[in-house]
């Protein structure tokens, strides 16, 4: 079995306007509640095999102390679960770009946010 290494490094996390403008643009997107998943399977080689946005609307969490909760949960149960996504895009030498956007009006259980991400990152890599 390969080292894995559960984090979540600087190269795992989408930051160019570039590539979140073409994901945005040219990405196709299904919803795994409270999650909207947006994303575009992608060629170039220097990516990471899977590069993540996490966004939570200002005009339903006010206060950017819970936003800060919701991103959080949702990147640890990424980087918890990011297996599921990252081992058969490594087999088929692939990449994608992933943004999750939060729905709900109420903060979730983390058990919730898991079950959610399961289906999403399945969803996702039966989609490669």
């Amino acid at each position: 079995m390969v080292n894995r290494r559960y984090t979540l490094s600087k190269e795992e996390r989408l930051s160019w306007k570039r590539y979140i403008d073409l994901l945005f643009a040219k990405g196709q997107s299904f919803v795994a509640f409270p999650l909207r998943v947006v994303y575009l399977p992608v060629k170039e080689d220097s990516l990471a095999p899977v590069s993540i946005l996490i966004s939570v609307p200002k005009k339903k969490f006010k206060r950017a102390v819970k936003r800060n909760l919701i991103k959080r949960q949702i990147r640890e149960v990424y980087r918890v679960r990011k297996y599921t996504l990252i081992d058969p895009l490594v087999e088929k030498n692939r990449r994608m770009l992933v943004a999750f956007l939060y729905l709900d009006k109420e903060i979730r259980s983390f058990a919730e946010m898991e079950k959610a991400m399961n289906k999403a990152l399945t969803t996702l890599a039966n989609k490669e």
